[in-house]
């Protein structure tokens, strides 16, 4: 069975998939109860809701980047370093 070759290799999956969860989990991070007119929720301005969970999102979107642009080792190279 011969070899396709594809544009991402399996470290830029793998990369992709772990930025793609930290995204999720700041978007987790964001969720929660909201203020009504008849009831306040100081709850949504946490340091959580509105510092931590951006930078979270914030760092996996940039790993996401740079699973993107990562350049998978060739073949010839992995036998040059051995």
């Amino acid at each position: 069975m011969e070899k396709k070759d594809f544009a991402f290799g399996r470290m830029n999956f793998i990369l992709l998939a772990v930025g793609m969860l930290v995204v999720v989990v700041g978007f987790i991070l964001m969720s929660g109860g909201s203020s009504s007119e008849e009831a306040y929720n100081p709850d949504i301005f946490s340091t959580r809701r509105i510092v931590v969970a951006p930078v979270v999102c914030l760092l996996g979107f940039v790993s996401m980047i740079y699973a993107v642009v990562h350049k998978p080792k060739d073949e010839a190279q992995k036998e040059v370093t051995e």
